[in-house]
């Protein structure tokens, strides 16, 4: 008798609805993700991977912070609903809100990173002893999860530059769960660069997006009770 009083899922509200809403969700973003770094996507898949190119692949990926950034404001304020989608206004509206907040995370550690890269590419010429290159990828990799961090924090939220990547910082041990996660996705998308290209894993940005938006749920259960009045 109850259960036939409960009233039934109506038009877009069951389980295949949602898991369409999703996917769909997922290659709009992902269209838009392409179209946004394009410019830097091919020239940088183009390149020689050389030490020497370095900087102009810093260039290449100067587009990808602020794509990524409204990726993941769409993906977060996407709609369940299938007959109510909108990504591609999500993601311009997140691109458009996100832009400087996300550049002014995202270049300095595109920065540190070039840095990095060349050093580790000319330790033997430096004459660098060989514990220093694995210094070099432990710090490249730690600031890599906190820009993972501060780009999720920076999508979600409105803080302060400052105040974002003080809290990137701190939920790198805050929220051991999420810093797990998060170097799970950064093995898996290193895996997938050196085993095949860039350009494969530019075609996987949208479901890397969906994948960082759920390890960070802790993070930003955090943010939203502790830190947003």
């Amino acid at each position: 008798m109850g259960e036939a009083a409960r009233p039934r899922p109506g038009f877009g509200e069951g389980p295949l609805s949602r898991a369409a809403a999703l996917v769909y969700t997922l290659i709009v973003v992902e269209l838009l993700l392409l179209a946004t770094t394009l410019p830097g996507l091919v020239p940088l898949v183009l390149l020689a991977r050389d030490v020497s190119n370095a900087p102009l692949a810093a260039l290449c990926l100067l587009p990808l912070g602020p794509a990524l950034s409204a990726a993941l404001y769409a993906l977060h304020n996407r709609s369940r609903d299938i007959a109510d989608l909108r990504p591609a206004r999500a993601f311009w509206r997140g691109y458009r809100l996100n832009l400087r907040d996300s550049l002014l995370v995202y270049v300095p550690w595109l920065v540190w990173l070039t840095i990095v890269a060349v050093g580790l590419g000319n330790l033997a010429a430096a004459g660098l002893p060989a514990w220093w290159a694995v210094l070099l990828v432990v710090v490249a990799v730690a600031a890599t999860l906190w820009l993972a961090n501060a780009l999720v924090i920076c999508s979600l939220f409105a803080f302060r530059t400052l105040d974002v990547a003080r809290l990137a910082a701190y939920f790198l041990v805050r929220t051991p769960g999420a810093l797990l996660g998060n170097a799970g996705l950064l093995i898996l998308a290193a895996a997938v660069t050196a085993l095949s290209s860039e350009a494969v894993l530019a075609l996987l940005g949208s479901a890397l997006c969906a994948a960082l938006l759920r390890t960070s749920r802790p993070m930003v259960a955090v943010v939203r009770a502790e830190f947003v009045a």
